[in-house]
């Protein structure tokens, strides 16, 4: 099929976003693309939220919009908004985040390659509006196909030049469903359905691990806000980074063989485990990152470079 033409759905979970909602809704209805639907559901707001999402969808039919009765939590919302979807792909809006008019337009064509797993953008994070532009990520890499193995090392050793956040990225429905997890296997009994710090990395490490390809469209076509109800923000210290490792983990055990990798990879979890709080999330050991393989092997010399590297960086930013 000339993937040009066929349906693409986006997504916007939401919850308590009356300051955002319509600003989001507002710069998926501008796509330059024209075939979409626009998925909003609001996971039982206590604001004006859904009054807001409602009038949408009367004004126009390309929105539909659905409430819980009660709040289910954010993984189960993303999982409402793709059971809502008919189309053959998927763009994952964030409600607090907004998208260019030319964003479906220039990342769409690169999925017509069956050998193409997912495609994604540069970013650029913002405050109160669009404009207020304060730093650019994702943008190392020129407009280009990646082997998808680049992705899956850079991500499981640390490499913030590969996105976490599917919101800069474009998939095929059948993935996200097959890849989009509500439960996270772990050692701690980590609750991935009620934190949601995990889920999106394994949507895409999940299906880069079945293409041989993805792709990079190196333009600013997706705009993340930066505010203080954001869970990037808000998270405490290590939180995030930790929860990102037990997901790492999960992946590493069921998909990672390569000996060398896997080493690199503990040695990261120890200088996470020494470095944050990591006793309150139930992690005490290298072998807690794992759903349940013993594997505490680590690389010296990698962990010698990663400290330096560390050190140096912060004596030279002074």
């Amino acid at each position: 099929m000339n993937n040009l033409s066929s349906l693409v759905s986006i997504l916007i979970p939401t919850y308590n976003r009356q300051e955002f909602i319509a600003e989001c809704i507002e710069s998926a209805l501008m796509q330059v693309y024209a075939n979409i639907e626009v998925i909003v559901v609001d996971n039982a707001s206590t604001d004006k939220t859904w009054e807001i999402c409602q009038q949408f969808a009367i004004k126009d039919a390309r929105v539909r919009a659905f409430r819980n009765d009660r709040n289910i939590g954010p993984v189960s919302n993303w999982l409402a908004c793709l059971a809502q979807a008919h189309g053959e792909y998927i763009k994952i809006l964030w409600s607090d985040d907004l998208i260019h008019p030319e964003y479906l337009t220039k990342t769409l064509p690169y999925l017509r390659d069956p050998k193409i797993g997912f495609v994604y953008s540069s970013v650029e994070l913002f405050e109160r509006a669009a404009e207020d532009k304060s730093q650019r990520l994702y943008s190392t890499i020129e407009t280009s196909v990646v082997d998808s193995r680049k992705y899956i090392e850079g991500v499981l050793l640390g490499n913030k030049n590969y996105p976490y956040s599917p919101g800069c990225a474009l998939f095929r429905t059948s993935d996200v469903k097959k890849n989009l997890m509500l439960h996270v296997p772990n050692r701690v009994a980590s609750d991935f359905c009620f934190h949601a710090i995990g889920n999106d990395l394994l949507l895409f490490l999940l299906t880069a691990q079945h293409y041989p390809k993805f792709a990079v469209v190196n333009e600013p076509l997706s705009f993340f806000r930066a505010h203080q109800g954001s869970i990037s923000t808000s998270a405490p210290l290590g939180k995030i980074p930790l929860h990102y490792d037990l997901a790492k983990g999960y992946f590493a055990e069921n998909y990672v063989v390569d000996a060398t990798l896997l080493k690199k990879l503990n040695t990261i979890n120890l200088t996470h485990l020494l470095r944050f709080k990591a006793r309150k999330y139930g992690i005490t050991t290298l072998d807690d990152f794992y759903p349940t393989r013993k594997n505490n092997k680590i690389d010296l010399l990698f962990l010698i470079k990663n400290i330096f590297q560390r050190y140096f960086i912060k004596i030279k930013s002074r």
